[in-house]
Formats: C-alpha cells, sequence, structure tokens
C-alpha cells in the first residue's frame, strides 16, 4: 500500500503545480494537522482515495468548514484495507487555544482508546499532530512532544508513527525518520510518501 501524508504546509507540487503523474498509484492519504480545509478536499479531489486527518493546533476553520470528504479520526481507531490507524489531534498546551493539550488530557485520551486497540489486534500506524517527547520535538511549550505518545509506541509497537507540527527542511530520507524498537517516527512536515 502506497500511502502520502501531508502537515503543515501547503507545497505547489501537491497544489497549484499537481502532476497526478508524481503520484501514482497512492492508496491513501493521512493529514497530521495545520493546513487548509480547501487543500484537503483539493487532495481528495485529485488523488480520488480515502483521506484521514486529525486537526492541528491552527486547524480553528475545521468547526465551520470541514474538508470536503475527508474523514477526522482523532481519538478514533479506523481500518483501512488491513491497516488499522490511530488518530490524536493538537499539541501541547501553550496558551489555551482549541486543539491544545496538557500531558494529561493528552494520556487520558489515550487510555480511553485501549480496550478499542485490545479489541483490533493493535495499531499499524498512528497519526498525531505532535511528536512523541524528545523525538523531533523542541524545548519552547508549543513544540515539546507528548510523553504519552513515548509510551503508545513503547507498548503497542506501531509500525508507523507519522507526526507534523516541526517545521524542517530535510535534505534526506534519514533526517525525516527516527526508529524506535519496531517503529518508525516519521515528520511529515510538508509532504512524505512511503509504502507499508
Amino acid at each position: 500500500m502506497k500511502i502520502l501524508t501531508v502537515s503543515d504546509q501547503v507545497e505547489s507540487v501537491l497544489y497549484d503545480r499537481f502532476d497526478r503523474r508524481q503520484f501514482e498509484g497512492i492508496d491513501l492519504v493521512l493529514s497530521c494537522g495545520d493546513l487548509p480545509p480547501e487543500y484537503l478536499s483539493f487532495l481528495l479531489g485529485k488523488l480520488n482515495v480515502p483521506l484521514y486527518y486529525v486537526r492541528g493546533n491552527h486547524d480553528i476553520r475545521y468547526d465551520t468548514k470541514p474538508p470536503v470528504g475527508c474523514i477526522d479520526v482523532n481519538a478514533r481507531l479506523i481500518r483501512f484495507q488491513e491497516i488499522t490507524i490511530l488518530g490524536l489531534e493538537g499539541s501541547r498546551w501553550y496558551n489555551g487555544a482549541p486543539m491544545q493539550y496538557t500531558e494529561r488530557e493528552m494520556r487520558w485520551r489515550i487510555w480511553r482508546l485501549i480496550p478499542s486497540v485490545w479489541w483490533t489486534g493493535g495499531i499499524d500506524i498512528v497519526i498525531a499532530h505532535a511528536p512523541p517527547r524528545h523525538i523531533h520535538d523542541a524545548e519552547d511549550r508549543c513544540h515539546k512532544g507528548f510523553k504519552s505518545f513515548r509510551w503508545l509506541i513503547d507498548r503497542y509497537s506501531p509500525r508507523y508513527f507519522i507526526h507534523g507540527h516541526i517545521h524542517a527542511n530535510f535534505t534526506d530520507r534519514s533526517q525525516r525518520m527516527t526508529t524506535i524498537g519496531r517503529t518508525r517516527v516519521v515528520n511529515t512536515y510538508g509532504h512524505h510518501v512511503f509504502q507499508i
């Protein structure tokens, strides 16, 4: 299965200079937040494959104008073909705006999902806006990752943990990806394509 992931930045190659041939064979699109809803609707229309998303800390317009045809997977465990996907929106709390959570709040959101994880037999992909603590994150209040995400990785070993929120320019693939045990943690800032 070929998956396109996006977050944080509208990219010309996926918008005003879109060339479908560059994205041939995409089976699924996953969005990790902080993108205009129109951008996600555009991608869905061009690629004509399912698009699942979580909201970032700046996605307040989604309340009144959600991306057309796309599916919000926040705090949900869903199946796509043989893949189980868990979604977790938002960032660490820093000024009280929507889609911001304290560590305790995020831990509670994850704990409430444990029965579903057990019932489905595990997690293949986690999509989140924020990164796990001490993996691709920063030290300012807004960009610290969640310790509870690291607990989730250590406990359930998803194949991929995909996040946005941390803006970076990548000169090669290895800068984008960190392996923790059996889990590949991927910063999808901009966009990233991978096979599972």
